[in-house]
């Protein structure tokens, strides 16, 4: 008989989730909503954001290599912790120093913190539950994640809007300190690795072992990391520029009505995670990794409807649910497709490397984003009253990728 999926320690991992991760959601939906209400440059935005995603880059392997060698459990809560202190900092320096410089160090703090965190919960999975469960946690985490995208920006759209930045921050610091305390009461199995030579040593060498095993172990895994980074590039990260720029500076919206209708974006974002969680724990049995080259063409689709709309429709209100509803569908592929991946990961790394391989593949992946935001901070400055020719740009661009490597996923 299998073990069942919401033991005691999974359901504490799950609950200090949901509490962080809700966090997390409203914190980044409001820091740079801030910085283009008090700018309205994209090609700052874009700037920024790049900048905010390269301490994500350099601490995910090292948050993978800690991951496998100090109790995740410890590493949860102290990251929690931090994370409220660095929020606590911004709030009382956000009104005597520089903004820019201020919220840039403070995104690139809270990007790194969640570089560093996110090995050990996904690593925890393994650990937590028994391997035939592997898709339905991994589903469970995913649609908590999703769930918090979609009540955070939302929420933190509500509050931006009624109360201003300080709201959201002292809710932000009540949910990190929350998710901390409850991380407390959780139990990881945890078995000590061997240590030889210094910090810097231990790094290389199993950040090295990672890329082998990546490479000539499992290579299958590697070739499925280079589409993730090209999708990465052309896609996510003309969503992640393009949402925020389009909805407040360029559909000609009210400007409190522009802030609250982009939450509820970020909102249908998250809702379109959380319904590919869903799908993907309900059809666990039924989903194949070599059917997974299918969604990345399905996401790659759904771009060209936000494309015509704004070339076709003057409507603000029009183009706003028309690039709402595409970014729902496409969350909901994307986070399909995630599951699986992080499935087939998990069920093919040995344990005492899976913290490590997890790392890489988020690093490896996220290193496409900083690049994607500032070229489409860029692209949105020089086109100007063209912004349709972005976004086709964008879905010509991950199409052709998508198709092409296709056959790859078909391998597996």
């Amino acid at each position: 008989m299998s073990q069942k999926l919401f033991t005691k320690d999974f359901t504490l991992v799950v609950i200090g989730q949901i509490i962080s991760l809700f966090g997390n959601a409203i914190i980044r939906f409001a820091l740079p909503l801030y910085l283009l209400n008090q700018t309205g440059s994209s090609a700052l935005y874009g700037t920024v954001m790049a900048c905010a995603f390269l301490p994500a880059i350099l601490l995910s392997p090292v948050g993978g290599i800690i991951a496998d060698r100090v109790n995740k459990r410890n590493i949860m809560v102290t990251l929690d912790f931090f994370t409220a202190a660095v929020i606590l900092v911004f709030s009382l320096l956000m009104n005597s120093v520089n903004l820019v410089l201020l919220l840039t160090a403070t995104l690139m703090l809270l990007y790194g913190i969640a570089g560093a965190y996110q090995p050990s919960v996904q690593a925890s999975v393994p650990a937590l539950v028994s391997q035939e469960r592997f898709m339905e946690a991994n589903s469970v985490i995913n649609t908590i994640s999703s769930l918090a995208s979609l009540l955070g920006p939302v929420l933190g759209g509500i509050l931006y809007s009624a109360y201003g930045l300080n709201a959201v921050l002292w809710v932000c610091m009540i949910c990190f300190v929350m998710s901390a305390v409850m991380e407390l009461f959780i139990r990881i199995p945890f078995v000590k690795q061997s240590t030889s030579g210094n910090m810097w040593k231990i790094v290389k060498d199993d950040f090295g072992v990672s890329i082998r095993f990546i490479r000539k172990d499992q290579p299958a895994i590697g070739r499925g990391l280079l589409v993730i980074c090209g999708i990465n590039l052309f896609l996510s990260a003309m969503i992640i520029v393009g949402l925020p720029y389009l909805i407040t500076e360029v559909l000609n919206l009210e400007a409190v009505q522009a802030n609250r209708l982009y939450g509820f974006a970020e909102g249908a974002l998250g809702a379109g995670g959380l319904a590919g969680g869903i799908c993907a724990g309900i059809f666990a049995d039924r989903l194949t990794i070599r059917k997974a080259g299918n969604l990345i063409v399905a996401c790659a689709v759904c771009v060209f409807p936000m494309g015509a709309a704004l070339l076709f429709f003057s409507s603000g209100m029009v183009n706003y649910v028309v690039m709402t509803a595409c970014c729902f569908v496409i969350m909901i592929f994307s986070t399909v497709f995630t599951v699986q991946m992080m499935s087939f990961v998990q069920t093919e790394t040995p344990q005492n490397l899976i913290g490590k391989v997890i790392a890489v593949i988020l690093t490896v992946s996220m290193c496409a984003q900083p690049l994607g935001n500032a070229l489409y901070g860029v692209l949105f400055e020089i086109c100007k009253g063209f912004e349709f020719a972005v976004i086709l740009f964008a879905g010509m661009v991950s199409l052709g990728i998508a198709v092409c490597t296709k056959s790859i996923f078909e391998r597996f």
